[in-house]
């Protein structure tokens, strides 16, 4: 079982930035991805950005300029620098850690979700 953990959460002004970090342990074969989700009130969880162990980082079109994704491959974090946040970010963030372990019924991928950090941005 994997345990994911965000933090770094909190409440900013518009144009203000904040720093998410999100930490992976237990037993972990090989993490194919790691990436960062946000969930606004009333809405869709959607991917803000992501980044592969073997290739790299993506980003949703509404945050790219602003928001760097980076890993910490030796101690399996995961980090969203975020600048320049808008009201419209504000939004409970989630971290999800994609594994890959290969057996008897060939490559299964297992995904691993935090409890989420809320992210609030005033106006």
């Amino acid at each position: 079982q994997v345990q994911v953990v965000e933090s770094g959460g909190g409440s900013v002004r518009a144009g203000g930035s904040l720093r998410l970090s999100c930490a992976a342990s237990g037993v972990i074969f090989r993490i194919k991805t790691m990436a960062w989700y946000r969930q606004a009130p009333g809405k869709q969880r959607e991917l803000v950005a992501h980044v592969p162990t073997d290739g790299n980082a993506d980003y949703a079109d509404s945050v790219k300029g602003r928001f760097t994704i980076s890993r910490d491959t030796a101690k399996n974090t995961v980090y969203l620098a975020m600048n320049n946040l808008k009201p419209k970010g504000a939004a409970a963030y989630y971290c999800k850690v994609t594994t890959t372990e290969v057996g008897m019924q060939g490559i299964i991928d297992y995904g691993f979700w935090g409890q989420g950090t809320q992210v609030t941005v005033s106006s």
